[in-house]
């Protein structure tokens, strides 16, 4: 049904996003679909890399952990933005189409009262997106 699956994650917080990786997880050994972990952050020094070379491995070590995990086929897809808090949707929108990949499966909070002026990062992707999007609580 699907050919690969996005999971967009914050690798500061990937402790918190066991559901949606084991709803990915399910998914993708259904019909054997690779899973990609997306990425967003800046190219400048920071707490998860050094150098954007750095920041793959970083990511790359965390798809190759889910993957053994899972026992799914899984890989990185870093982005860098010069402001990823600003850019997020963005990059996420530009991460799907460089992957390759035709669902995303995304973690979300549970709404809050701003969220029916500002939609969340999970409801701008399933709106701007032309690939079909799974939000998980």
């Amino acid at each position: 049904m699907f050919k690969k699956i996005l999971i967009p994650i914050d690798l500061s917080h990937a402790d918190k996003l066991e559901k949606s990786v084991s709803t990915a997880a399910y998914l993708a050994k259904i019909d054997d679909i690779p899973i990609v972990f997306a990425a967003v952050t800046s190219a400048a020094p920071g707490a998860l890399g050094h150098t954007p070379d750095e920041f793959r491995a970083r990511l790359d070590s965390f798809a190759a952990t889910q993957a053994e995990k899972h026992g799914v086929t899984a890989s990185g897809h870093a982005v860098f933005s010069h402001d990823p808090a600003v850019d997020l949707d963005h990059a996420l929108l530009k991460a799907i189409h460089e992957s390759g990949a035709d669902l995303v499966v995304m973690q979300t909070h549970i709404p809050h009262l701003s969220d029916h002026f500002w939609p969340s990062n999970g409801g701008r992707i399933a709106t701007h997106s032309d690939v079909s999007v799974f939000l998980v609580r």
